[in-house]
């Protein structure tokens, strides 16, 4: 499949994302820019009362559907304590180190206004602190937030309109390199996010002809657990969700190409959905490996854990010092992007399971060599059967 994508518009979406706060729980800025991107690209959606979005293009049939999905929600902060020196204590929002927060610009949206500051370690004078600035532990108890304003006091915080549970967003920070590398917090997801909306954007400017609908799913609290648990409905049959993958020691994940997930810390991802995708990656020419992520959760565990009885599967590009100071590179998001618009082209991987309880002869099977037990060294490995391309999709 020859998939050119528009990579301008990739780098523009990425870079007006990122420059949105947007940490679990104030994402309402950046739900509205996104659906301001999908009203451009002629795409109907609607929302959830708290703000997730379910976008769709039709295909030839409605069901059973399936589902990409990204979330627009980051790591972030939250007031914690008005201090009696005039600075601010945090709280994290995500699972993230302090260790990353230290020296972050950084946005705190107060109930009237917002104020720019900079979250600093205790001790963060060498001339005041000497060597004590080398041993001070890590940790948010060991930060504070300095706003820029003439604020010495608990009484001129409270009076200039700070708040216990006041949102603080960090700034990205970002930078795109003519190497294609991209440098910034909040990859994960914004790039996602990017890359999907790139997907969607191929299939709308080419007319492309779907066999089922198609439905974009941006979350808002991924990194706070619940993530895809609200937006989905019965006749979703298949969920990829794309996000980060960990480039680490120990990890298989890379900057370039798409790394499909196996597993993650709630368990493996559906056998038939995964190789699908590993399939439709070999068939067009898409640059992938697989990884195990152990330390690691994403939306369609929440979609599970919500009850849904659907196939999924992860899709990611390699982010190295993910929830710390990322980077990756246009290459992978471009690889998943264009994964996605061979999945979109696909019929439903098991057409003929229409509903969430189906006969033994609707089911899946894996081809597999029987041997007896004298020949089982020679045996040879459970091979995947493809999708079942005769069933029809309506």
């Amino acid at each position: 499949m020859n998939c050119e994508l528009d990579t301008d518009y990739l780098r523009r979406v990425l870079l007006k994302l990122l420059g949105i706060h947007s940490p679990s729980g104030y994402t309402d800025p950046v739900v509205r820019e996104v659906c301001t991107l999908l009203k451009e690209l002629g795409i109907g959606f609607d929302l959830t009362r708290r703000g997730a979005i379910r976008a769709t293009i039709g295909g030839a049939s409605y069901s059973p559907d399936r589902a990409l999905v990204a979330h627009v929600d980051t790591l972030g902060a939250q007031v914690k304590e008005l201090k009696a020196n005039g600075r601010l204590a945090l709280v994290p929002v995500g699972h993230w180190s302090a260790r990353f927060a230290e020296g972050a610009r950084v946005s705190v949206f107060t109930d009237d206004h917002i104020y720019r500051g900079q979250v600093l370690p205790l001790k963060a004078s060498g001339h005041t602190y000497n060597d004590g600035i080398d041993t001070q532990p890590v940790g948010w108890d060991q930060v504070e937030l300095r706003v820029d304003e003439k604020l010495e006091s608990t009484a001129d915080l409270a009076a200039a309109g700070f708040n216990v549970g006041d949102f603080v967003g960090f700034d990205s920070n970002v930078e795109i390199f003519p190497n294609g590398y991209v440098a910034a917090r909040h990859l994960d997801d914004k790039a996602g996010v990017a890359a999907l909306l790139t997907a969607a954007k191929w299939l709308v400017d080419h007319e492309a002809k779907l066999p089922v609908d198609l439905h974009l799913i941006f979350t808002i609290s991924e990194e706070v657990g619940s993530g895809a648990s609200s937006v989905l409905y019965g006749d979703v049959a298949e969920l990829v969700s794309i996000d980060n993958g960990t480039c680490a020691p120990g990890q298989n994940s890379s900057e370039f190409g798409v790394t499909v997930a196996m597993a993650d810390s709630t368990g493996p991802f559906d056998y038939h959905l995964t190789h699908h995708l590993l399939h439709l990656c070999e068939n067009n020419g898409i640059p992938h490996r697989r990884d195990i992520f152990k330390y690691y959760r994403c939306d369609s565990a929440a979609a599970l854990d919500a009850g849904n009885d659907i196939r999924t599967a992860l899709i990611t590009f390699g982010v190295d010092a993910s929830h710390g100071y990322e980077r990756t590179n246009i290459h992978a998001l471009e690889s998943v992007a264009r994964l996605c618009v061979a999945y979109a082209l696909q019929r439903p991987l098991y057409a003929s399971q229409k509903t969430s309880l189906t006969s033994l002869d609707a089911f899946p099977k894996t081809r597999r060599v029987e041997v007896d037990s004298e020949t089982r060294k020679g045996a040879e490995p459970i091979k995947q059967t493809q999708p079942d391309e005769t069933k029809e999709s309506g």
